[in-house]
């Protein structure tokens, strides 16, 4: 099981912790949401718990309960800008359907 960060995501959430002062990494899961199913979650962590995962990539920390990982097993998190707009992009091969306003998505 895995999740990976692009360049451009780990330097996003770098400067997070940077500007935040403290947080050992991005805390990633999802919850029951939306008319799909689920929706992702995003948080900064300031701790790694028992149940927790970690995946390490450009010097920065992906935290993931372990009851969560089925569903984002294989996920790349990506960091885009277009003109005025940036978020983080959720690439993830899990996913068989999302709802129209993309907020929540289906797995099988």
């Amino acid at each position: 099981m895995s999740v990976s960060l692009t360049e451009s995501a780990a330097r996003q959430i770098k400067k997070q912790l940077e500007k935040r002062g403290q947080g050992v990494g991005l805390k990633l899961g999802v919850k029951k949401s939306g008319c799909s199913g689920y929706a992702y979650t995003l948080d900064y962590s300031d701790g790694i718990e028992k149940d927790d995962e970690v995946f390490e990539e450009f010097g920065v920390k992906v935290i993931v309960q372990k009851n969560d990982l089925p569903f984002i097993d294989g996920m790349e998190l990506d960091f885009r800008r277009e003109g005025i707009n940036e978020a983080f992009r959720f690439n993830n091969p899990n996913v068989t359907g999302s709802c129209g306003c993309g907020e929540s998505f289906t797995t099988n």
